[in-house]
C-alpha cells in the first residue's frame, strides 16, 4: 500500500485493511517523517491533535450552517492526516463529502464512526504519552 501526506493513495484503495500501518490509530512512522524524529515536536503535535479533535468534533456536532459543518470536518481531516490518524481521516473525509448539512436527527449515524475513531486515536496517544 502506498501512503502520502493525504493517507492511502488511490492505487491502494481496498488494501488498507490488510496494512497494519493503516489500522493503527496513529501512524508514528508518518509523524516521525514530518518531525524529523524530534520527540518533543511529536509530543506537542499529538497533544495538540488530542485537544483540537474534541473542539472541532463539537463544532461539527453543533454546526448550524453548511459552512460550519464543512470547516469543522475539513479541520479534523487535515489534522488527522498530519499525525497519521488514517482511520480518523477516512471518517472525516466521508463527513466532508456530504454535499448538504444533515438534519440534526440524522447526524448521530454520520458522526458516530468519526467519534469512535477519534476516541481510539486519543486513547492511543494517551497511552503513548504517559510512557514518555
Amino acid at each position: 500500500m502506498e501512503l502520502s501526506v493525504d493517507g492511502p493513495t488511490e492505487s491502494s484503495v481496498g488494501e488498507e485493511e490488510n496494512d497494519p500501518t493503516f489500522r493503527r490509530p496513529v501512524d508514528l512512522v508518518h509523524l516521525a517523517k514530518y518531525t524529523l524524529g524530534n520527540r518533543s515536536a511529536e509530543r506537542e503535535i499529538l497533544e495538540l491533535f488530542s485537544r483540537q479533535s474534541d473542539l472541532y468534533f463539537e463544532r461539527l456536532r453543533s454546526a448550524e450552517t453548511e459552512k460550519a459543518w464543512l470547516e469543522a470536518a475539513h479541520t479534523i481531516l487535515g489534522s488527522a492526516r498530519g499525525v497519521g490518524a488514517w482511520q480518523v481521516a477516512k471518517c472525516a473525509a466521508a463527513v466532508q463529502k456530504q454535499e448538504t448539512l444533515p438534519a440534526k436527527a440524522d447526524r448521530d449515524e454520520v458522526l458516530s464512526a468519526l467519534q469512535s475513531r477519534i476516541a481510539e486515536a486519543k486513547a492511543f496517544i494517551g497511552d503513548l504519552l504517559k510512557d514518555v
